[in-house]
């Protein structure tokens, strides 16, 4: 039963420690929107997306009212546009305005799917999508891309890792009036989830069902708070213990609003993705949940040993709360989005190989970060590479969302306002990693692969 003191506690957690539903996201599946006439398709595309959605937003307001809890962003994913656009012979950039227009006209804040799937190689229609993503980037206003380039499964796709490094610099210079924001709306991935709800990496995946509801959930607020009332000399396992614990509370938040919300439009309900997503807000951060554990600042030694125990705790807490677990599930830690990530990088704690090393116990990896404007295409290809070799060793999702700040130096800051907030320029190694990327061809797969 629900008491009085837990609508209390939880009321306190929204209105003080920055508690929400981060996102109800729709995935819709377009498979059979399919046509060799592109004009067609797109007319297919803009109808289902429309049909389907026509009611999300207004239902995700209904349920904000009627308890109280924010829901900050309502969205769209869709299956990858690569395999839609693969039986017209044309630019598929016509699906990326198709998907902008059905996004503005259902009012969701994103629509994710501009995507291909080349973890093996490329089929037919890939290589042509992802090199209109960067025209497609900066035409749009809300649609988000991504690419999965590796899986354990399968090793890795260096040859798409170099044309990422190619498509990610092109996508910054083509908007380096608008904050080079076409960068940060794309994001590549090794071992990518098929249901995840979060942008810019949300896709439908062809194994899910025709409509499904996701909810991500937030609240590093929550979680700093409740570690901050331990006493200060409470042993690592009992902060573990309360933030698994807290965990279970925002978890079990988020699997209301994906039970009513499901039911009200008439859809499955998909999965809770547990991920801690901060926001540039004071009080709404990963980084202060680490400092808060002990650490003077985010980025020095111990970093990555307590946000190991941060993502475990919060698992551990999510999956008792919830049978529908799945997304990516952890913690964010997304530089500009995360007020004590920005400070962390400012002062010069937090540096890229640091947070590259962070990733192999934490959420996603090297998320949100803005780099020098003159880093090589190569070079980026090989932040890439690094990032999805630990995806693929570890048998867990990697990501590189990076900007290169076109015309920026090493300790500029770039604006991106709201949710996306702002980052300082950091630092890369300038050695050269041309020679091997140049080398193409596929990284084999692991021997952990071989688990039939």
């Amino acid at each position: 039963m629900i008491n009085t003191s837990d609508i209390l506690e939880t009321i306190h957690m929204i209105d003080d420690e920055n508690l929400d539903i981060r996102t109800i996201t729709m995935g819709i599946s377009l498979l059979d929107c399919i046509d060799p006439d592109i004009t067609r398709a797109c007319e297919k595309v803009y109808e289902k997306i429309t049909r389907c959605a026509r009611d999300l937003v207004k239902t995700g307001e209904d349920i904000e009212r009627e308890y109280g809890i924010p829901i900050i962003n309502k969205r769209i994913s869709v299956t990858p546009i690569a395999i839609i656009s693969a039986a017209c012979d044309a630019s598929p950039v016509a699906f990326a305005q198709t998907l902008d227009r059905a996004a503005q006209a259902v009012g969701v804040n994103f629509i994710g799917g501009y995507s291909a799937l080349v973890q093996k190689g490329f089929s037919a229609g890939d290589e042509r999508l992802i090199r209109s993503i960067p025209e497609a980037m900066a035409i749009t206003e809300r649609v988000c891309s991504s690419v999965n380039l590796g899986s354990t499964k399968t090793g890795i796709n260096l040859d798409a890792c170099r044309l990422m490094g190619q498509i990610i610099r092109e996508a910054s210079e083509k908007t380096m009036d608008n904050s080079c924001f076409g960068a940060a709306k794309i994001v590549v991935f090794c071992n990518a989830p098929e249901d995840n709800p979060f942008m810019a990496g949300a896709f439908h995946g062809v194994g899910e069902p025709d409509c499904i509801l996701n909810v991500g959930v937030s609240g590093p607020g929550v979680v700093r708070s409740a570690v901050a009332k331990c006493p200060p000399d409470a042993s690592i396992s009992e902060i573990a213990d309360v933030i698994k614990k807290t965990a279970f509370k925002i978890t079990r938040m988020g699997q209301l609003v994906g039970t009513v919300a499901s039911e009200r439009l008439g859809i499955p309900f998909g999965i809770v993705d547990l991920s801690l997503a901060p926001t540039p807000a004071v009080g709404d951060s990963v980084a202060h949940i680490l400092e808060e554990i002990g650490l003077e600042k985010c980025g020095t030694h111990g970093t990555t040993a307590a946000l190991a125990l941060l993502n475990d705790a919060v698992k551990k807490g999510g999956v008792m709360a919830s049978s529908r677990v799945g997304g990516l599930s952890g913690a964010f830690i997304p530089v500009s989005e995360d007020a004590g990530m920005i400070d962390a990088a400012r002062c010069g704690s937090l540096n890229i190989e640091k947070l590259e090393a962070m990733t192999a116990v934490c959420s996603v990896g090297l998320d949100m970060i803005v780099i020098p404007g003159d880093t090589p295409a190569d070079t980026i290809a090989a932040i890439i590479a690094d990032e999805a070799a630990i995806g693929m060793v570890n048998s867990k999702t990697t990501a590189v969302r990076v900007i290169p700040a076109i015309g920026r130096k090493i300790g500029d800051e770039l604006e991106f306002g709201g949710l996306f907030g702002s980052g300082p320029v950091m630092g890369i190694n300038y050695r050269s990693s041309s020679r091997f990327i140049q080398r193409g061809g596929q990284i084999p797969a692991p021997l952990q692969s071989l688990k039939n």
